[in-house]
């Protein structure tokens, strides 16, 4: 596994591959699996991803504490009001895949649980978008394997280690990459994606209602895959971020390490400590509003 960003560039430049063939050779080398039997495992795992947006869908999922459930079909349902179908979409897949998830569904761990939505909608709606293959979407998908792999060496993925930033920014980092790449980007792209995605998520907290992975986790998810595509698109335009995403990824990791126990996901501040949420807990889960009535 690539402990920088950096080391990974450069083991594709002089390798002369590609990133994805890069990231698929040094899991190959680590693990002994054959590259084949790796990309027909990542791609099992897209259809997972896929199946997961799917059910969420349907709106028929529930969470067993009655917090979350039908946002997303009512989301999708509802259609664009602002900025077109593809965002409505995205944002709907993002919640769709939390509201899995949070009804203890199959859904796939990417790079947590808490951030699992980011990733799935990110790559379904790009693979809509620029109507690409599965081929494509696996080397995307091992390019973002590529970035998780690098954050998890030098900061966090875990909200009770890093807060938030760590879950869903490492997400939204990744997914970044991974749009960066299989919209044409260059390798230098790629790390301005991930530099872009993460400095726009510094510091946030994990602070989950009643301590479950639902609110604000589901909304988090989908802001994190809008930040992650407005991060692509900046990179593909050619802007530049004066910090490299290695120096980036090890500020996130510091951030994390000064944050105070109770924004990591203890459920002791942040909204989990405010008054309504501390209502809303106490109340019995029939009762629970899931957003889901008119």
């Amino acid at each position: 596994m690539h402990r920088s960003v950096e080391s990974l560039l450069r083991d594709a430049r002089e390798s002369g591959r590609s990133i994805p063939e890069a990231v698929l050779a040094t899991e190959a080398r680590e693990t002994g699996v054959e590259p084949a039997a790796i990309r027909a495992r990542v791609r099992r795992t897209l259809e997972v991803m896929r199946a997961a947006i799917a059910e969420g869908l349907k709106g028929e999922v529930r969470s067993p504490s009655g917090l979350t459930g039908g946002r997303a079909k009512r989301l999708w349902d509802a259609g664009p009001r602002l900025l077109g179908p593809r965002v409505t979409a995205t944002l709907a897949r993002a919640i769709a895949t939390l509201e899995v998830n949070a009804a203890m569904g199959l859904i796939v761990a990417a790079p947590t649980a808490g951030a699992a939505g980011v990733l799935p909608a990110i790559l379904v709606s790009i693979g809509e978008c620029l109507d690409l293959d599965d081929d494509a979407l696996v080397d995307a998908m091992l390019v973002a394997g590529g970035i998780g792999g690098v954050i998890a060496q030098r900061a966090s993925l875990a909200g009770a280690e890093g807060g938030c930033q760590a879950e869903t920014g490492t997400a939204a980092a990744m997914g970044a990459a991974a749009v960066t790449w299989v919209a044409g980007g260059t390798d230098e792209q790629v790390a301005t994606a991930v530099a872009l995605s993460l400095q726009g998520m510094l510091g946030l907290i994990c602070d989950p209602i009643g301590g479950l992975v639902e609110i604000p986790c589901i909304y988090r998810n989908a802001s994190a895959a809008m930040q992650a595509i407005a991060a692509a698109e900046m990179a593909l335009a050619g802007l530049d971020f004066p910090v490299p995403a290695d120096e980036v990824i090890d500020i996130m990791g510091e951030v994390g390490r000064r944050m105070p126990a109770a924004y990591r996901e203890t459920a002791l501040g942040g909204l989990a400590a405010s008054p309504s949420a501390r209502r809303l807990v106490q109340i019995e889960p029939a009762r629970r509003p899931t957003g889901i009535s008119k």
